[in-house]
């Protein structure tokens, strides 16, 4: 983690900060001097990461919010305004446990509830979100949506037809919000990962996996490190593209 403090002065709202990317995400915002607004469905690991953050000397407010709920989402960040005057950044890192959208399994096997799970979690969280914060982002002409997805939302791996297609999803959302906001000094960012060991959900996969190839999980992370493409920076896109000929300059 580094403390430039690039982020002093700006209010962040972390969605899903209770998890291991969220907590990770909210934990870096706070060391760069960002006061950040933390929200979850489970209190004890929202107030948990709060309370880490608050001891290494960052401001962070815990609160319990489903975010799949438009109504208590936009109560939320309508609250963070009116308490600070502005939402700078936004980031949701909410998403349903692996089994439950039947990671590993191949298309012809998945049952339609397992494959509507992202879909109706990822990308339906992420559009409220970002619907709820971009509203007041437009009055302020500024302000940051940033997205997450990983490396299936363009398909090279098997039993990844679930998660990818919602990551495709989220993506296009992406570009489109991009250019419909832009030009309003409001950006879009979605940075895509791979292999991210560290989160939840590459670990319950490699339990997963485990599991069904009679071996260890740290067997499945090592291979699945061995076969991941190496020196690659997670892909940013911001629909740079695609916004370029409505404006000029700014970010």
């Amino acid at each position: 983690m580094s403390n430039s403090q690039i982020l002093l002065g700006k209010h962040a709202a972390v969605f899903g900060a209770g998890g291991s990317i969220g907590a990770a995400v909210a934990k870096e915002f706070a060391a760069e001097g960002a006061e950040v607004f933390l929200a979850g469905r489970t209190k004890s690991n929202v107030e948990e990461v709060t309370k880490q953050v608050t001891a290494d000397g960052g401001r962070a407010h815990a609160a319990v919010v489903d975010a799949l709920d438009d109504a208590a989402v936009n109560e939320y960040v309508d609250g963070i305004v009116r308490q600070t005057g502005s939402i700078d950044i936004v980031f949701n890192a909410v998403g349903p446990l692996v089994n439950e959208y039947g990671n590993g399994k191949h298309a012809v096997d998945l049952a339609i509830e397992e494959f509507m799970v992202p879909l109706t979690t990822i990308v339906k969280s992420n559009f409220i979100t970002a619907r709820a914060a971009v509203r007041h982002m437009l009055k302020q002409h500024s302000g940051v949506i940033i997205f997450v997805t990983g490396s299936p939302a363009r398909g090279h791996v098997e039993g990844a037809t679930a998660i990818g297609t919602a990551f495709g999803a989220l993506e296009t959302f992406m570009e489109n919000l991009a250019f419909e906001v832009s030009p309003d000094g409001v950006r879009v960012v979605c940075v895509r990962t791979t292999a991210n060991t560290d989160s939840r959900a590459i670990q319950q996969t490699m339990e997963l996996l485990a599991g069904r190839m009679n071996t260890t999980k740290d067997q499945m992370i090592a291979w699945n490190w061995g076969h991941a493409p190496k020196r690659v920076l997670p892909h940013q896109g911001t629909a740079d593209r695609t916004v370029r000929g409505r404006q000029s300059g700014g970010s």
